[in-house]
C-alpha cells in the first residue's frame, strides 16, 4: 500500500486528493494545523464522507521539526504540499506570514524529505497568480512571472525552492502551476464561493445584493476535482517537471455572475454592486493558461465544464442555506477558513 502525505489536507484540494488517493488504495496521512476553529477544521472531508479514512497529524508548516517528525514517522511515497495562505487579498494584510507560511513552508517539508525521505515524490501547489502582470497573452510554463501580490511573491520562492532541491539534491519534485479551480468546498471568502453563496441566500429571500471588487478581471477556472488528478499525474512520471494546468478558457467574473445568478433565473445585474473597498492594492487583470504540456506529457484533460461546475457550487449553497433554516450546522455554511 501506498503512503501519501498531504499538507492543508483540510482544504478544498487537499480533501479531493484524499478522496481520490483513498479510490486508488492509498494510506492517506495529513498534516493537521490545530487552532480555535478545530470543532470544523474537517468538514470538507466530512463533506467528502473521508474524514474517517485518514490519519492526522499534529503539525505546522512553520515548523521544521514537526515536519521532520511527521515524514520520519510516515515515510510517505508521495508528499502533495497544498498548505497555504491561500486568499490573495489577505496576504498584503498579512505579508510575513504569507511568506512564512506559504514560502518557507515549502521548503520546511522539502528539507524534512531531504534529511528523511529523500525517495518520496514530492508535489509543490504553484499558482497562475505567479504570472501577475502577464507578458504573454497566454501563459505556458515558459512564460516569464511577475507576481503582484505577497502571495504570489511568496509562491513563486516555494516554486523555485522546490526546483532548486530536485536539481540540487537529486529529490524527485514538480510543480504544478494551477490555475483557479473551484467547486462546493471552495471557501467562503473566495469570489467564485462568495458568488454562489449570494446566489442562494438572494434566492432563499435573506439577502438583497452582493458586494464585489473588479468584476471585468478574467480567470481560467476550473475544478478542483480534475486537477488533483492532474497532482497525482504529475507524481506517477518517471522524470519531475513542472506543467502549467488549465482549462484553456478565461471567464469573466461578470461572467462568472450571469452563469450563477441564471442557474435560479435571475438577472445579476439587479442584485450584484461593485466596492471600491473591495479592490486588490494591484490587479492581476487576465489569467489564460496553456495546458498543451500536461494534455501531451500526461495524457491530462479537464472533464468538468465550468458552467456544470458553476451549477454544482450553486446548487451545493442551496441546499446549505435550506438545511441551515430547519437545522444548525456549524462550518458547512463557512466552508473556507484556510488552514495550513
Amino acid at each position: 500500500m501506498r503512503k501519501a502525505l498531504i499538507t492543508g489536507i483540510t482544504g478544498q484540494d487537499g480533501a479531493y486528493l484524499s478522496r481520490f488517493l483513498l479510490q486508488r488504495g492509498y494510506a492517506v496521512h495529513g498534516l493537521l494545523r490545530r487552532s480555535a476553529s478545530a470543532d470544523v477544521i474537517g468538514e470538507r472531508l466530512r463533506w467528502l464522507g473521508v474524514i474517517d479514512d485518514v490519519v492526522l497529524h499534529d503539525g505546522n508548516l512553520t515548523d521544521l521539526s514537526s515536519a521532520v517528525r511527521v515524514v520520519r514517522e510516515i515515510q510517505p511515497d508521495e508528499v502533495y504540499n497544498l498548505g497555504a495562505q491561500s486568499f490573495v487579498h489577505a496576504s498584503w494584510q498579512q505579508p510575513l506570514l504569507t511568506g512564512t507560511v506559504t514560502g518557507m513552508g515549502a521548503v520546511n517539508v522539502l528539507e524534512a524529505l531531504r534529511l528523511e525521505c529523500p525517495t518520496a515524490r514530492f508535489y509543490q501547489a504553484s499558482s497562475s497568480e505567479m504570472f501577475g502582470k502577464i507578458q504573454q497573452e497566454i501563459q505556458t510554463e515558459r512564460t516569464p512571472f511577475y507576481p503582484r501580490s505577497p502571495y504570489a511573491a511568496a509562491k513563486l520562492y516555494a516554486h523555485w525552492m522546490t526546483i532548486n532541491y530536485r536539481e540540487s539534491f537529486g529529490l524527485h519534485t514538480s510543480c504544478g502551476i494551477l490555475f483557479n479551480h473551484e467547486s462546493p468546498l471552495r471557501g467562503i471568502e473566495f469570489v467564485t464561493r462568495k458568488i454562489t453563496d449570494a446566489v442562494a441566500r438572494i434566492k432563499l429571500g435573506t439577502a438583497r445584493e452582493v458586494k464585489l471588487g473588479n468584476i471585468h478581471a478574467k480567470r481560467d477556472w476550473g475544478h478542483a476535482a480534475d486537477y488533483v488528478r492532474a497532482m497525482w499525474m504529475m507524481l506517477q512520471q518517471d522524470k519531475p517537471d513542472d506543467y502549467v494546468v488549465a482549462t484553456g478558457r478565461s471567464t469573466s467574473i461578470e461572467e462568472f455572475c450571469g452563469m450563477a445568478f441564471g442557474y435560479v433565473g435571475l438577472d445579476w445585474h439587479e442584485f450584484v454592486k461593485t466596492d471600491s473597498h473591495l479592490l486588490r492594492p494591484a490587479e492581476v487583470e487576465v489569467l489564460h493558461g496553456d495546458a498543451g504540456k500536461a494534455r501531451e506529457k500526461l495524457g491530462w484533460t479537464p472533464a468538468i465544464k465550468l458552467e456544470d461546475m458553476v451549477a454544482e457550487m450553486v446548487e451545493a449553497d442551496l441546499q446549505r442555506h435550506r438545511a441551515r433554516s430547519t437545522v444548525v450546522m456549524p462550518g458547512i455554511a463557512d466552508l473556507g477558513k484556510v488552514a495550513h
